[in-house]
């Protein structure tokens, strides 16, 4: 038995609106699922489902376990090594400003900035972990 994948990472925010429009605007993502004052959940790639929480609502503990987080969290999200320089320039041009470009030993490279809610979001190109998959 072994684990493949991650399937869904999530991210506590402080305004679901801002996350959806931030989420929706800058990498165009699917909302699949969305809950006033709890939740609004996204589509990434084929497999990949990204959380984004409001802590208070989910440390109540109604429908799963209480989970939650204070502070910013960090996820990355993979993207084409070919499309980095579009991905910076549409970074830029929404007014999103770069925290750090790191080109990693195994020759990945990855480009971090923050959501709105202060998450650092990290997007990398393959080769960041040296993983059979490509990642």
């Amino acid at each position: 038995m072994q684990i493949r994948a991650i399937i869904e990472t999530a991210i506590y925010v402080d305004d679901l609106d801002a996350a959806e429009d931030f989420y929706r605007r800058v990498f165009g993502l699917l909302v699949i699922c969305r809950e006033p004052g709890r939740h609004v959940f996204f589509q990434v790639g084929d497999s990949g489902v990204l959380l984004a929480f409001l802590a208070e609502a989910t440390l109540k503990a109604d429908l799963l376990p209480s989970h939650g987080a204070t502070g910013p969290g960090h996820f990355a999200m993979g993207i084409e090594a070919d499309a980095l320089d579009a991905w910076r320039k549409l970074l830029d041009g929404q007014g999103i400003a770069l925290e750090k470009e790191v080109e990693w030993p195994k020759g990945g490279k990855s480009l971090y900035f923050r959501d709105p809610a202060g998450n650092l979001v990290e997007l990398v190109t393959p080769g960041v972990w040296g993983l059979p998959s490509g990642w």
